[in-house]
C-alpha cells in the first residue's frame, strides 16, 4: 500500500515537472511547452525488487531500485533507494538522494535545511 501511494505522488509530481518550462540544456529548436521522455527502462520481478529510471530532455532525471530486507522472514521490509533532480525556476539543478525503508523516507541534499549539531553536553 505505502509503494503504491508513492508511486502515486511519484507520477504526480513528475507530471508537474514535465509540463514545467524547459530549463538549461533544452534544446530551444524543439516546442518549449512539452519535454520529451529521452531514456525510461523499467524492470519488475515480481518479487519485491525492481528498478526504474527516466530522464527527460528538460534534465529531470530519477532512478530507483527497490528491494525486500529480511527476505522470508516474518520481518519483511520493502527498501527503497533512488535519487532525482530537475532544474529550480532560478536555473539550479536541485539533486535528491533518499532511502525509503523501516526508518522511514530520508532524503538528502544539498538545498535541504540540516539540523544544527547536537550540543556536546546533552
Amino acid at each position: 500500500m505505502q509503494r503504491l501511494l508513492f508511486l502515486a505522488v511519484a507520477s504526480v509530481c513528475l507530471a508537474g515537472f514535465v509540463s514545467c518550462k524547459p530549463q538549461s540544456g533544452y534544446n530551444s529548436r524543439q516546442d518549449e511547452r512539452y519535454a520529451h521522455i529521452l531514456r525510461y527502462d523499467n524492470i519488475n520481478h515480481g518479487d519485491g525488487t525492481y528498478s526504474y529510471n527516466y530522464e527527460t530532455s528538460n534534465g529531470i532525471k530519477a532512478e530507483e531500485n527497490g528491494y525486500l530486507k529480511g527476505r522470508g522472514t516474518n520481518n519483511e521490509i520493502q527498501t527503497v533507494q533512488g535519487s532525482y533532480q530537475y532544474y529550480s525556476p532560478e536555473g539550479e539543478l536541485i539533486r535528491v538522494v533518499y532511502i525509503a525503508d523501516e526508518n522511514g523516507f530520508n532524503p538528502s541534499g544539498e538545498h535541504l535545511p540540516t539540523p544544527p549539531p547536537i550540543p556536546p553536553v546533552i
